[in-house]
């Protein structure tokens, strides 16, 4: 059972080394890829399957059996050298003379099997069992094998010279399919003149081993590069596009959110209005008194200087809250949590420190608080519109002062 054996193993081995290829269990762009591979390795297994039994049949000399494994096993062969060749072909994306050439004879040398191994079913042209249960080789048999050394030793010459023209990455990948293609023409040729050695088993285990260590292991790895260049790209990505929105929601001047801010918390806040999931908030509308006179008198840049202080100002107060710079002089704090629940006394402490600041002549900011009210408000520029009205009255106070 020797010969049987050496069967087992070279199909064991291929099912290991080829078992998330065959079952599609590495990535979808790899399997699309090698998908003439993954057929020519269903043709290895059952190559490997009717070689294997051949050797059982033998042994126990069940001629019949034997006679029709032998033909499955050439319609096998002749199945495996087609879709060697396709696989070839369609890797080295050879639309070249050579690659039509070469595709062509591995499907007219598989049609012509049938042919062969009926006129063999009258005529034994390639082989016969004698009645003492002997394999007798016909001169057909010579023949087909002389032709498939031709295909792989042409082949591998081929991708040879092909592998000096291409770029590093893939030297390796064609020098692979050039040293499968010799070492089956190498076996297949002593196979001739020792036609009961398993050979053509060995050469299919030791060709596909190569194969899948030398390209689709290089090309999983290739791959993997190709993944981790994208994700880096997408973190780079994201990091850009988290620094450019952090930028525009944050105003320049003062370091508080900004205009493009405030309309995204207003759209948000429209939003739970409308669906009625909006909970307890309340608005703050600032305006700091005087810019126009600073800004004439001692210039644009102490004018900003004085809106940095009244922002700050503002901030000390308000710890918990969110502010906007929504104009020049304008802020909106955005009342909520423990800001909203004490927001009577933090404005009336506020509104004192105002006082006291238009007293000593410094800076002096003008206040309207509403809060939202479910039953009146359908909008956030309703509510807005309200604290704005109340901090107008509040500047005209001041200013009467």
């Amino acid at each position: 059972m020797i010969y049987g054996s050496i069967g087992i193993i070279a199909l064991l081995v291929q099912l290991i080394i080829n078992y998330d290829v065959l079952m599609k269990k590495t990535s979808g762009a790899i399997v699309h890829r090698n998908k003439s591979y993954r057929r020519f390795l269903f043709g290895t297994l059952f190559y490997y399957t009717t070689d294997i039994l051949w050797g059982y049949f033998d042994e126990k000399k069940f001629l019949g059996i034997l006679y029709a494994d032998t033909v499955v096993y050439f319609l096998a062969m002749s199945l495996m050298v087609m879709l060697w060749t396709d696989y070839t072909t369609d890797y080295l994306e050879e639309k070249t003379a050579f690659g039509k050439v070469l595709k062509t004879v591995g499907r007219i040398f598989f049609a012509c099997s049938p042919v062969i191994l009926t006129v063999n079913f009258f005529k034994p042209v390639l082989f016969d069992i004698n009645d003492m249960g002997e394999y007798v080789m016909g001169f057909v048999r010579y023949l087909i094998l002389t032709i498939q050394i031709l295909l792989f030793t042409l082949t591998g010459v081929h991708t040879l010279v092909l592998s000096t023209r291409t770029s590093e990455s893939k030297r390796v990948r064609y020098r692979a399919i050039s040293v499968f293609g010799f070492v089956m023409s190498v076996l297949i040729f002593v196979q001739v003149y020792n036609p009961l050695l398993p050979l053509y088993a060995v050469g299919c285990m030791l060709g596909t081993c190569l194969l899948h260590t030398f390209i689709v292991e290089d090309e999983k790895n290739e791959y993997r590069i190709k993944l981790e260049k994208l994700l880096i790209q997408e973190n780079e990505s994201k990091k850009a596009l988290n620094t450019a929105t952090a930028a525009a929601n944050t105003d320049p001047l003062t370091g508080v959110k900004s205009r493009h801010a405030y309309i995204e918390m207003t759209e948000r806040i429209d939003r739970s209005i409308s669906d009625g999931t909006a909970g307890q908030f309340g608005i703050i509308v600032f305006d700091i008194n005087g810019l126009k006179h600073i800004n004439d008198t001692l210039g644009h840049e102490e004018g900003d200087r004085f809106i940095r202080e009244g922002c700050m100002t503002i901030c000390r107060k308000f710890t918990h809250s969110p502010v906007y710079r929504i104009g020049g002089d304008e802020f909106v704090v955005l009342l909520e949590g423990s800001d909203y629940e004490e927001r009577e006394a933090l404005l009336s402490e506020f509104d004192l420190d105002m006082e006291r600041n238009h007293a000593q002549g410094t800076v002096e900011i003008s206040t309207g608080m509403e809060i939202y009210d479910r039953d009146r408000d359908t909008a956030f520029s309703e509510i807005f519109e309200l604290a704005d009205s109340k901090m107008y009255r509040r500047k005209k106070q001041l200013k009467s002062k």
